[in-house]
């Protein structure tokens, strides 16, 4: 049974400091112009095991709709930093009291596709604490137990095209119905890997 290490915000810290992960983007298609953003990545102690929480992005968003993701989105200018941009959209989204999450620290940020930068920050969720789920937004919240997730015979690699372009992405297969794949797959993985 996997637990949480005790210096696990010393291990997001040196993390942190890694370059930028660029999410299937080749170098050549590398630019400086992206927008940031910041993910939470919600760790749960449910049933005697540590989980994940993830939301089912609306199918009525532009971006991303119907996909697996950590709550998130775009940095505001009235945000005082990517951990408050987490925080407020996951406040936002699922109606996650920013108080209830005790903040371990950031992954190295991921340069997306889409043209986002993205922090994902990793904090520990009081549970159980009431959720109200934004329907314009968000269509269910779930968790996936980090035994599961950490079980290699549980994710695969498939060719994925986007605008014509064929790129390797990692999927999880399918848990509650629901299916983690792209970046909200790698940053799982990623977080995995900080645990050994």
């Amino acid at each position: 049974m996997i637990d949480l290490p005790l210096d696990l915000p010393a291990r997001l810290a040196k993390q942190e400091k890694n370059a930028i992960r660029w999410e299937g983007i080749r170098a050549d298609e590398r630019t400086p112009n992206l927008m940031p953003a910041a993910v939470l990545i919600p760790l749960i102690r449910l049933r005697n095991q540590w989980h994940l929480v993830y939301t089912l992005r609306s199918v009525r968003l532009h971006d991303h709709s119907g996909q697996v993701s950590y709550p998130g989105g775009s940095w505001e200018a009235s945000d005082a930093s990517l951990i408050e941009t987490a925080l407020r959209e996951s406040w936002e989204e699922i109606g996650l009291n920013p108080g209830a999450v005790r903040v371990m620290g950031c992954m190295a940020q991921m340069a997306m596709i889409t043209r986002f930068l993205v922090t994902p920050v990793v904090g520990i969720v009081d549970w159980p604490t009431e959720l109200t789920v934004n329907p314009d937004e968000v269509d269910r919240v779930f968790s996936i137990p980090l035994d599961w997730l950490a079980d290699p015979a549980n994710r695969e690699y498939r060719v994925y095209t986007h605008k014509g372009k064929d790129y390797d992405v990692l999927f999880f297969k399918e848990y509650d119905g629901e299916i983690v794949w792209g970046a909200t797959a790698t940053m799982t993985l990623d977080f995995l890997s900080l645990l050994n």
